[in-house]
């Protein structure tokens, strides 16, 4: 039996809900279009969100599972010490990223939510679409912390080697 952790964690689902979602209107507005040439109004504005929602969904279940994209050249080079340097630096760097996005996001959706902003398309308070910025953000930063932890005690998954 495997010791590694599951990845079916509520952002794992998040995104690939929004994936299905992302398909599913995309796939309806195409049969429409072409059976009645006009296409549903909403399409658009749900599928950008959903876009958003999977890649900082994503992000959260890449972060957890060190799967991000970076050089790992120097980490093969500097003894376990200096590894562990460069794990902390890495998550400070990406927590710092991440939380002036928490800041701001929370700040502009809160701005939103006050002046009652409606979308374009649907009429659809904004800060519905606004609100998971911050709240990924937040889930990112969660993951990242949890891998750091990890990392530093040695945990590491296995690497991920992609074959193009």
């Amino acid at each position: 039996m495997s010791s590694r952790s599951p990845k079916f964690r509520p952002e794992a689902w998040l995104a690939t809900i929004a994936l299905v979602a992302i398909c599913a209107i995309s796939l309806g507005n195409v049969i429409v279009r072409y059976a009645t040439d006009a296409s549903f109004a909403f399409t658009e504005e749900f599928s950008v969100f959903c876009l958003v929602v999977l890649t900082f969904a994503g992000a959260a279940v890449a972060a957890r599972h060190n799967q991000h994209i970076r050089i790992e050249l120097i980490e093969h080079y500097l003894p376990v010490w200096g590894c562990k340097l460069v794990y902390v630096l890495q998550w400070l760097a990406g927590v710092v990223v991440l939380g002036i996005m928490t800041w701001y996001g929370s700040t502009f959706a809160l701005q939103e939510y006050q002046w009652e902003s409606l979308s374009p398309g649907l009429g659809l308070p904004n800060w519905i679409y606004v609100i998971w910025l911050p709240l990924l953000s937040v889930a990112i930063i969660i993951r990242t912390t949890q891998n750091l932890i990890d990392r530093l005690r040695g945990k590491n998954d296995p690497e991920v080697i992609h074959e193009s």
